[in-house]
């Protein structure tokens, strides 16, 4: 008899450990507290408009080929993807600027702002080019045990030049002096969760994943990609069991026996996967002697920012936007010092704008658009109240409407907010995070929680708050990683 696993949470990281478990002879049970899968990538339908709740940039399109391809299935199978061009749009104080996925395009528009700035674009992307080979192949499938993982030759003969020791502010500056460069090139390691001068110069492999891989996008939302896992996993043999919420894991002599759940029902297991929240895994879910990590290591990590989100539908079309805008047009030091120096509600933010529904007409009514706001904001900044979210809901249309011409403010057939206290509600998370750690140096690899448990023997982590760390890709990558290291260990 096959031995049983149960995985708990449903997002990418748990719908990918299940699947690689039940593909390696595992009995697999995923138990997830929402009525479907997804976790922070679930979605919603209202009044025509369907909006994924999370996740928007579709980046690193190889690794989602990866990981189908793993089960003998193509991308394609399960969703079309369609690329951007531009990629996205930015505005800026002055202007705006669209970011073309042609590179030549893109060297020409370098030139134009700085001359030599396209040549010196080539060289950025070659040293870009090699950062994401070797960091993506010998550096993120890594369980993030031991230093000896890392004892590769080609790792040790490029370690250098793979700029772990630098920043990659520095490391742009390097290259370029003109500001709009620089920030556009700063850009992508935003999604890493920290400031570009606290961020290792290796993931300048994001700009290679923006530039040369491109930015894509699943024909009919986002969450294509969690139906299409969802399907793959059941396809492998993995049981779901949705609004089922766990209020223990059942631990005997160091060694989880099952996890028991509000309804009553005892799901015994040979292994246990965590898959949501690891801090609200470890401080809710075990008792205290099971935990590998006190409270006070907890609030010593350094948390990506959170985020307060609009997902609003207009009875009007915006000619003005693109699928992807960034609204840069303020000074972007002032905000940043609000998220991480001096944690306090933003004076006057930066914000990312989403309109899906101008790349794909299914995701609003006819004459309509859907629209996904999204301020980055503190961890942890609690008191989101309807005051706080109306305030800044005001800000953005304001500036939307200097931008566009349209006040869709007179236009709303649907809004709603999302912020700290719907990210602890829905997902348990701590501080409310929205991305999980934020990638410095010393939140790296061996250095981020363990994916495997220090004190019960068969308990196991994947997810944004464990090795390779926040993103789509990287939680695809965590459940494969620790579904081999159960399957090395554990069978």
């Amino acid at each position: 008899m096959s031995q049983k696993v149960v995985v708990v949470g449903a997002g990418f990281a748990g719908l990918s450990a299940a699947s690689f478990l039940a593909k390696l002879g595992w009995d697999v049970t995923v138990v997830e507290k929402h009525d479907q899968p997804g976790g922070r990538a679930r979605h919603f339908k209202t009044d025509g408009f369907t909006f994924d709740m999370g996740p928007s940039w579709y980046w690193m399109p190889d690794v989602f080929d990866r990981y189908f391809a793993s089960f003998g299935r193509q991308t394609s199978d399960f969703y079309e993807l369609i690329r951007l061009d531009p990629s996205y749009r930015i505005y800026w104080d002055q202007g705006e600027m669209d970011v073309p996925a042609d590179y030549n395009s893109l060297k020409l528009l370098f030139e134009s702002l700085e001359p030599g700035a396209g040549q010196k674009l080539d060289a950025f992307m070659e040293e870009a080019a090699y950062k994401y080979k070797v960091g993506i192949n010998k550096l993120v499938f890594k369980p993030g045990q031991s230093i000896l993982e890392f004892l590769d030759a080609e790792l040790i003969a490029g370690l250098f030049k793979l700029d772990v020791f630098n920043d990659i502010k520095a490391h742009i500056g390097k290259y370029f002096k003109h500001p709009q460069i620089r920030q556009m090139m700063e850009f992508p390691v935003l999604f890493l969760g920290a400031l570009p001068e606290n961020t290792p110069a290796l993931y300048s492999l994001m700009n290679y994943a923006d530039v040369k891989l491109g930015t894509w996008f699943p024909k009919g939302g986002m969450y294509k990609i969690v139906e299409g896992m969802h399907k793959l996993a059941v396809q492998q043999g993995v049981k779901f069991h949705f609004n089922t919420t766990i209020t223990a894991i059942d631990v005997v002599e160091d060694k989880a026996r099952g996890v028991k759940t509000a309804d009553g029902m005892y799901y015994q297991a040979d292994v246990v996967v965590g898959a949501a929240d690891y801090n609200f895994i470890e401080t809710q879910l075990l008792d205290p002697q099971y935990r590998s990590y006190t409270n006070a290591y907890w609030e010593k990590r350094v948390m990506a920012p959170g985020c307060l989100i609009y997902y609003v539908g207009v009875n009007t079309k915006i000619p003005a936007l693109q699928h992807h805008s960034l609204f840069f047009d303020v000074p972007f030091g002032k905000h940043a010092a609000e998220i991480y120096t001096d944690p306090q509600w933003p004076t006057d933010p930066l914000f990312y704008l989403s309109a899906t529904s101008v790349t794909d007409s299914s995701q609003a009514p006819e004459g309509c658009e859907n629209l996904f706001f999204l301020i980055p904001v503190a961890a942890g900044l609690n008191g989101d109240d309807d005051k706080i979210r109306n305030h800044y809901f005001d800000m953005l249309c304001e500036r939307l409407l200097e931008r566009s011409g349209v006040d869709i403010r007179k236009h709303i057939v649907y809004k709603r907010a999302y912020a700290y206290s719907d990210f602890v509600n829905d997902y348990n998370a701590f501080k409310g995070n929205a991305y999980g750690l934020a990638n410095t140096l010393m939140q790296t690899a061996i250095l981020k929680p363990s994916c495997r448990s220090k004190k019960v023997s068969n308990l196991y982590y994947t997810g944004q708050l464990t090795v390779p760390g926040p993103g789509v890709p990287p939680s695809l990558i965590s459940g494969e990683v620790v579904a081999k290291l159960i399957n090395a260990e554990q069978k």
